[in-house]
């Protein structure tokens, strides 16, 4: 009596192990821009304490440094007021170069509550 073989062909663990290292390096290169993001947003909150525009911006500028934040700047920022809260809105876009001329486009953009 003839059993036949069960399991993943050498082809096969190939195909899903080059699956899964595409992955893992898309992963790796996507994660710093989430983790700046979260930078960007906490030095957003934090700026939006400052009662002018200028103030707002000085604040996100040194939170930027301290988070060494590259991708955005206090000019970049929009700053409106509601009532008496002061509202700090930012929105940017990180391109990440993936083979040839495919690239993975990443938009940002938060506002402060």
């Amino acid at each position: 009596m003839k059993h036949q073989q069960r399991g993943i062909s050498f082809i096969g663990i190939l195909f899903v192990g080059g699956v899964l290292v595409c992955a893992g390096i898309l992963a790796a290169q996507v994660f710093p821009t989430l983790v700046e993001f979260q930078a960007i947003t906490k030095a957003a909150a934090k700026a939006k304490e400052g009662s002018t525009v200028a103030e707002v911006r000085t604040i996100f500028d040194k939170a930027a440094q301290i988070d060494d934040i590259k991708s955005i700047a206090g000019k970049d920022l929009e700053v409106t007021k509601e009532g008496e809260k002061t509202v700090v809105s930012f929105a940017y876009n990180k391109e990440i170069h993936m083979a040839g001329p495919a690239y993975l486009l990443l938009k940002y953009s938060n506002t402060s509550k």
